[in-house]
């Protein structure tokens, strides 16, 4: 029977879940998706001077927002560090590691002479074979892997292909420093063997750890998992993705008002494809996505094709869900303050009816908090300059004209709203386009928005004719 896939995501809790951490959690979440498997978490917070628990809630809430959530509680590696000297006292006992008691004054000579022979530097393996009784005195030693010096170790990647490791330059690695702390290289190994791990999807930075943590595995005799090393992202010019080039925390992403569900897809692309599909639901990523079709090549973050995908997605969500989204989100996004402008009630009923003009030409959910803001605005109303020009070069004495026959007007509705300026407009020898845009300034104070007709049925007679009127007196 084949076992059941185990894949985790093993971020550290040094800052926020950045957007390369968030792209293998997704590709680990995929793939157990989509062979039935589990995706575990583990908290990697050996690092205890710089790991904290914000950057564990945040890493966690991240997770939680993308809807990637691990099927079991967090795992801390830390608190797992008494098992990970019981297992580095197992190998020494059994002869496959070894007390070291090199100084760090020679072990501060060994790099040195490794620089002046223009080698990488190496252990010289002169504690090997020696007995501790030849230990100098209030030398705490450290836990080395005896690791074999002659032929080579292979990583069978799944992305990678076949990659080889000379064993004479994976050298005799600590397990266990001095004060009794594990090394990452051996945390990670004795974790991901507890937690049943299968598949190990990381990013391609920790290929040279595989040969080494594949040492490990052979000395205690336990199953090597399967291993895919994907490649990292990278900005629009080639070079490794900083923080000028999107590599910002999934928070950040939130609070520029990407949807989960939008910046998922995006994260999927890059370096993965599924034929010529560029827009794909989670259910399709999880029956199509295969860690054995991740490419080798780095993939390059482009912020214009996630806007463009972002707003795809905002176009096919319906108004409600929208409008819901929106409220819950307000929170995170800088505008997000608009939408406390009045009761609840009165926001989401606003939103619900200007949201099938709203979202058409919104790339974030900052901008269609920003777009809607004319609706909660406070009279007088501020102007663009835009605006300002078409109001000041003739656009109050249009108003003028057409707002004694909006004020008789008996429905305040698009059709018949639309109607009445017409005929109004006809009336005064004006073209309908030369009517709306004043219109749009004096009701919105901007020169572009949704359609005048739907702008001036949602803002409601009362407000509307209000608006109007502040610039016909001026």
């Amino acid at each position: 029977m084949t076992a059941k896939v185990v894949t985790r995501f093993a971020p550290s809790p040094t800052g926020f879940l950045h957007i390369g951490g968030a792209r293998t959690a997704l590709f680990n979440w995929l793939y157990a998706r989509h062979t039935g498997g589990r995706m575990l978490l583990r908290i990697e917070d050996t690092d205890r001077e710089r790991s904290t628990d914000a950057a564990v809630e945040a890493i966690i809430e991240g997770l939680d927002w993308l809807g990637l959530k691990a099927d079991e509680p967090a795992v801390s590696q830390f608190e797992r560090a008494a098992r990970h000297r019981a297992v580095a006292q197992e190998l020494l006992a059994a002869g496959k590691a070894y007390l070291c008691f090199a100084t760090p004054a020679e072990l501060e000579e060994m790099r040195e002479k490794a620089k002046a022979e223009k080698r990488p530097p190496r252990y010289d393996g002169r504690w090997r074979d020696r007995d501790p009784s030849e230990a100098p005195a209030g030398v705490k030693p450290v836990i080395r892997l005896k690791a074999p010096r002659e032929g080579e170790t292979v990583v069978h990647d799944q992305v990678q292909g076949d990659v080889r490791f000379p064993n004479r330059d994976l050298d005799d690695f600590v397990l266990l420093r001095s004060d009794g702390t594990p090394t990452y290289m051996h945390a990670v190994v004795v974790d991901d063997h507890d937690m049943g791990v299968t598949h190990i999807i990381r990013g391609d930075d920790h290929l040279t750890n595989a040969g080494r943590q594949t040492l490990i595995y052979q000395a205690m005799g336990w199953d090597v998992p399967h291993m895919a090393h994907i490649p990292l992202i990278h900005g629009e010019d080639g070079a490794k993705l900083s923080k000028r080039h999107g590599a910002l925390g999934v928070e950040a992403y939130r609070a520029m008002g990407y949807l989960p569900e939008a910046l998922l897809n995006y994260l999927a692309r890059l370096g993965w494809s599924h034929g010529d599909d560029e827009v794909m639901s989670i259910a399709q990523m999880v029956e199509w996505f295969d860690v054995t079709d991740v490419n080798k090549g780095a993939a390059r973050f482009d912020f214009a094709k996630l806007n463009a995908l972002n707003g795809l997605y905002i176009r096919a969500t319906a108004d409600a869900t929208l409008v819901d989204m929106l409220m819950a989100e307000r929170d995170h996004l800088p505008n997000g303050a608009i939408l406390r402008a009045a009761p609840d009630d009165a926001v989401r009923d606003v939103l619900g009816r200007a949201m099938a003009g709203l979202k058409d030409r919104a790339k974030t959910l900052v901008e269609l908090v920003d777009m809607a803001g004319f609706y909660f605005a406070q009279r007088p109303l501020a102007f663009d300059d835009k605006a300002a020009a078409i109001l000041a070069e003739g656009g109050r004495d249009i108003i003028a004209k057409v707002l004694p026959a909006l004020t008789r007007s008996a429905r305040w509705e698009h059709d018949a709203l639309e109607e009445v300026v017409r005929q109004s407009a006809e009336e005064h020898g004006l073209k309908l386009g030369k009517v709306a845009q004043p219109l749009r300034a004096a009701l919105t104070g901007r020169s572009t928005s949704p359609g005048v007709f739907d702008v001036m049925a949602v803002l409601g007679r009362e407000e509307a004719l209000a608006r109007l009127t502040d610039q016909a007196k001026m």
